[in-house]
């Protein structure tokens, strides 16, 4: 796979993560479906549990390519920062557009 391939692998890999928490009502993706309204503080756990889940993805990404560069505090607060502002269209579905009961 090519570094342009990569990088858009990682890319959708992070915008489908990013909304998952949003989109579904099981806890973790894959356990039992919670209560009828699946708190917010949960849905935040699992953005970040996705969070770490993406970065090994692409930090694998990285070490099949080459060496992995050292990365400081800014790398995370950045990619962080993306990861949230990708999450935004699953947040603005969940809770501003969707008419609840």
């Amino acid at each position: 796979m090519s570094q342009t391939g990569a990088i858009w692998l990682v890319i959708l890999a992070a915008l489908v993560a990013a909304n998952l928490p949003f989109l579904n009502h099981r806890v973790a993706l894959v356990g039992p479906v919670a209560s009828p309204r699946k708190g917010l503080l949960i849905r935040l756990v699992e953005l970040v549990v996705l969070y770490f889940l993406v970065g090994g993805f692409a930090m694998l990404l990285e070490r099949r390519a080459g060496q992995n560069a050292p990365q400081g505090w800014e790398f995370y607060a950045i990619t962080g920062t993306l990861f949230l502002t990708l999450a935004f269209p699953g947040f603005v579905y969940r809770y501003l557009l969707r008419r609840h009961s």
